[in-house]
């Protein structure tokens, strides 16, 4: 397999990581320190950074301000949300669930959902795209 990697651009200088490849390391504590260093979470309500992404599966830290809201929107695929750090409420399907550090939930494709931050939040998206 050929490693796959990204670029760094003008709002991620330090943005060159690999994305693909037979193995691919995460260090989340040091992913997190760089979302918190860098403009764009310091000027709006949120940040990412995509950690791992192939055909089939793409894993995204997400970090949240406090209060801070994704709106509504939906997925084409799979997902699975794993709280690293704050609490989140997670709604969908009229269900809004408070996850805590150390919990996740698993979402079918296409449901629309939000994510709202109780209190500074840093969780792990992987989405299995559908294949059409």
């Amino acid at each position: 397999m050929e490693n796959k990697t990204n670029d760094p651009t003008p709002l991620r200088p330090l943005g060159e990581r690999v994305l693909n490849a037979d193995l691919v390391e995460m260090d989340l504590n040091t992913y997190i320190d760089q979302i918190k260093s860098e403009t764009t979470w310091k000027e709006n309500a949120h940040n990412s950074i995509t950690l791992c992404k192939t055909d089939t599966m793409r894993i995204v830290l997400i970090g949240m301000h406090e209060n801070a809201e994704l709106k509504t929107h939906t997925a084409n695929g799979f997902i699975s949300v794993q709280v690293i750090e704050g609490t989140i409420i997670f709604n969908a399907a009229g269900k809004n669930t408070l996850l805590h550090k150390g919990q996740m939930i698993a979402l079918q494709p296409k449901i629309p959902h939000s994510v709202a931050a109780k209190s500074e939040s840093f969780f792990l998206l992987t989405l299995a795209p559908q294949r059409e």
